[in-house]
């Protein structure tokens, strides 16, 4: 059921998930070829702000953190976990792999390896403080628009 909740979530995520798309850019390999990143990126915040958020939203000041910080957590693991997939099927497509269990095992590797540019303060402060101030939008919204 859409509802003002979700919708906030959903848009407080994808911010989020833009802020720090834009922040890891420049962590990358130069010369990395980033394509659809940041929207990819926006729409997993879009889903993870609509699906996880949005639901929890009629809790006290310290659910509402919980719940953005749960959702952050959400969007970070879908984020990697997307784009790992995306740079095994394209190490896949120029047969880097034996099998089909090979490039499983790379969309973990790649997700962790990931995982390493996202382990700066700025972007560990942009994760928490986003996700702090999602739970508690989403809370606000529940509230204000019943």
């Amino acid at each position: 059921m859409p509802t003002a909740a979700r919708l906030i979530a959903a848009l407080c995520l994808a911010v989020v998930a833009f802020a720090v798309s834009v922040q890891v850019m420049p962590q990358m390999p130069e010369g990395m070829d980033f394509g659809y990143f940041v929207p990819v990126n926006i729409g997993i915040g879009l889903v993870c702000g609509w699906v996880v958020m949005g639901r929890y939203r009629s809790q006290g000041v310290v659910g509402a953190l919980n719940n953005g910080l749960a959702g952050v957590a959400v969007l970070v693991f879908w984020g990697l976990v997307v784009q790992g997939g995306n740079e095994m099927f394209r190490l896949a497509m120029d047969r880097r792999f034996h099998g089909p269990v090979d490039a499983i095992y790379a969309v973990f590797e790649l997700s962790v390896g990931y995982a390493q540019y996202l382990l700066t303060p700025g972007i560990v402060a942009t994760v928490l403080i986003g996700g702090l101030l999602s739970g508690l939008m989403t809370r606000l919204a529940g509230m204000l628009w019943r």
